[in-house]
């Protein structure tokens, strides 16, 4: 258990060497004359010595006062400060940016989550929670996008708001078509502007169900960007192979991934040094970030600090409180202390 004294650490320990300042001053410089009595007062011979007692007193209390306003002067130029429990700080690997594809497409109901049948966002979203959830250490941004993209979550390492504002997230709710170049240049240009360090990692996480119908940007191209700002992108294509549907004519068996462009988007991850992985249902997707999480692990080293709380201004302030009050009470002293001698 740490003890009181462990906790008070000084800055400048060598201050203490100036304690003996004074006593050298007055042993090696010569004493300040004192002035001589402008009054003679006849028969003070005969008066008892009192005020010569009350003198010296007064004397060695004011020498008292003054070491004890020195030794304070000396504590406060040491810089005394209170050193508190160790703080554990959130270490970042890496800038982590999610691109959940939000399209019309994504309320497709291929999926299944406990055997029930859900759309495609629903299991995106149940199987990205825990992925967020585990990333803890990482900054983690969410876009969205559909006909176009725009960021939902800025990088932060609350992870509960971004699973939350994943979690609201609504089919259609940025358009019905899907702008994949334009979700990565917007993803490209946030996490350039993230105040990361020179060794920072920048992963971008897309996931898709369609092909780029939408945007300003071409994909490759805001891949190449990507590629040249040292960001690693890993892309997912959602979707089942096929699915049986009612229809008048009865039950028959789509396709329901023929828009998916798992070309271009194998070219994208290739261009940024990262992987293209095929989703067909909930339990594939759950590996596929697991897997993620095994490419990009999460930094395991913390760093912690101990918060430091100066202390110098208490003994400064009580130096100035005691040097004052004594300058007032001599101020005083002086005034009432005056007496006039009559021949």
């Amino acid at each position: 258990m740490e003890t009181m004294f462990e906790s008070l650490t000084w800055q400048w320990l060598w201050a203490f060497a100036l304690l003996p300042l004074p006593l050298l001053v007055r042993l090696f410089l010569p004493p300040v004359r004192r002035q001589q009595a402008v009054a003679y007062v006849p028969f003070a011979s005969e008066w008892p010595d009192a005020s010569i007692a009350q003198t010296d007193k007064s004397e060695r209390a004011r020498l008292w006062l003054t070491a004890l306003v020195w030794l304070l002067v000396i504590v406060a130029t040491a810089r005394p400060e209170w050193v508190g429990d160790a703080v554990e700080l959130p270490v970042s690997g890496r800038d982590l940016m999610l691109a959940v594809d939000i399209s019309g497409s994504m309320q497709i109901q291929d999926f299944e989550i406990s055997g029930k049948a859900v759309d495609r966002l629903t299991a995106t979203k149940a199987v990205a929670d825990a992925f967020i959830e585990r990333r803890e250490g990482d900054r983690i941004g969410l876009i969205l996008f559909g006909s176009k993209a725009y960021v939902q979550t800025p990088l932060t390492f609350d992870r509960k708001t971004v699973r939350r504002l994943l979690d609201e997230a609504v089919v259609g709710l940025a358009g019905k078509a899907t702008a994949i170049g334009d979700a990565i240049g917007l993803a490209t240009k946030r996490l350039q502007e993230g105040e990361t360090g020179a060794s920072q990692e920048q992963v971008l996480i897309l996931l898709t169900d369609g092909v780029n119908t939408a945007g300003a940007v071409a994909p490759l191209q805001a891949a190449e960007l990507a590629a040249k700002r040292g960001l690693t992108i890993y892309t997912i294509g959602i979707g089942a192979d096929a699915m049986m549907i009612e229809s008048f004519f009865g039950s028959r068996q789509v396709n329901p991934s023929a828009e998916l462009d798992e070309k271009a988007l194998t070219e994208i991850a290739q261009k940024t040094g990262g992987r293209y992985f095929r989703a067909h249902n909930t339990s594939e997707l759950q590996q596929i970030y697991q897997l993620i999480d095994q490419l990009e692990p999460v930094e395991k080293d913390k760093q912690v600090y101990r918060p430091r709380h100066a202390l110098f201004m208490w003994p400064l302030g009580l130096a100035l409180l005691l040097a004052a009050g004594f300058l007032v009470v001599r101020a005083f002293g002086s005034k009432t202390g005056r007496t006039s001698w009559k021949s």
